[in-house]
């Protein structure tokens, strides 16, 4: 009983620092390059926050938030701001199936020029939800790694996915603890 009271204590310790996991213990510094492409999967306010984050690591990006496989042209990396908003999509004339098949079709262009896909969850708790998590079950296992808020896995959804296809997973206490782990995994 002590062994496992000690180990929660470390476990919860090592989580409120933002701890990176990596799945297997794959690498998760240098594996993306400069420029990346930011689009919200979703519709999301918070593909805003993510776009000040890339601006504050200093990485070179652009940030389309209806993002299509023509804009793949100069990018070597694809960034996903997962999170339905049924605001955002209103707001940009758009309903879920739309949106879903925006961002599934971006994902196979993506993928069809070998372009590796970062997914970032920036929204916690409040950005979840059926609509999001179906999304995030389509995009997620094509992704090469994810960066995720702690409070939008606390019932382990991400972890649950990112296990399952082997995908490394950091987790931050906050969306602007983000900014460190998104320095680091680029070049």
């Amino acid at each position: 009983m002590k062994n496992a009271i000690f180990m929660s204590f470390i476990a919860s310790g090592l989580f409120i620092g933002g701890l990176t996991i990596p799945a297997r213990h794959q690498e998760t510094t240098g594996i993306f390059e400069q420029p990346l492409l930011i689009t919200s999967a979703g519709q999301n306010a918070e593909v805003q926050i993510a776009a000040v984050l890339a601006k504050r690591a200093g990485l070179d990006y652009f940030l389309s938030k209806r993002a299509t496989p023509e804009d793949l042209e100069t990018v070597k990396t694809l960034v996903f701001v997962l999170g339905a908003s049924l605001k955002g999509l209103g707001a940009a004339g758009l309903d879920m199936d739309k949106e879903r098949a925006r961002v599934l079709d971006l994902a196979a262009a993506a993928q069809k020029k070998r372009i590796p896909m970062l997914c970032l969850h920036l929204g916690g708790e409040a950005r979840r939800g059926g609509q999001t998590d179906d999304l995030i079950s389509e995009i997620l296992p094509l992704a090469k790694m994810l960066i995720v808020v702690r409070s939008g896995n606390g019932d382990g959804f991400f972890t649950r996915l990112c296990r399952q296809q082997n995908i490394p997973l950091v987790e931050v206490e906050k969306p602007a603890d983000a900014q460190i782990p998104l320095q680091k995994i680029f070049q």
